[in-house]
């Protein structure tokens, strides 16, 4: 297990507990001081006061369990009104809403789509552009995929 893994685990039971859902964790940065982002949600959205509990609860228990070497930076955040979709379950969720997603390798000469999320099933995204109909995407073959801001 990586030590990203294991911070995933240890921050999925600290949001769990808190009624709050993980939504991604990501390490950037180089070994020296890297940023330790954690990505949290909840259905009414995410708070300040959310942030800062999960913050306080999960730097305590990454003290304690130590599965991230060295020094470090931890920052709790929402997803944002653009956020990414990361699991099979989002793009579920987020069904109806605007979506651009780049995938590995080209579909019908385009590696970059968008349009509205039709949902998912059995491994592949359907996502409906419009005039070009409803394409859908192995799940496998999408390298990025986020929400679009609608105003």
């Amino acid at each position: 297990m990586s030590d990203v893994d294991k911070i995933r685990e240890i921050a999925e039971r600290v949001t769990l507990s808190e009624g709050l859902q993980l939504v991604d964790v990501e390490v950037k940065g180089g070994r020296s001081n890297p940023l330790l982002r954690v990505y949290i949600d909840k259905a009414e959205g995410v708070s300040h006061a959310d942030c800062q509990l999960v913050s306080e609860q999960l730097s305590a228990i990454l003290d304690v369990e130590d599965p991230f070497p060295g020094r470090y930076v931890l920052e709790v955040s929402s997803p944002g009104l653009d956020r990414k979709l990361v699991k099979p379950s989002d793009f579920a969720h987020f069904a109806g809403r605007r979506a651009r997603i780049v995938l590995r390798e080209p579909l019908e000469n385009q590696t970059v789509l968008e349009g509205h999320l039709a949902g998912f099933d059995e491994g592949r995204v359907r996502l409906d552009v419009g005039a070009g109909g409803v394409k859908e995407l192995d799940l496998a073959n999408i390298q990025k995929a986020r929400l679009v801001v609608e105003l």
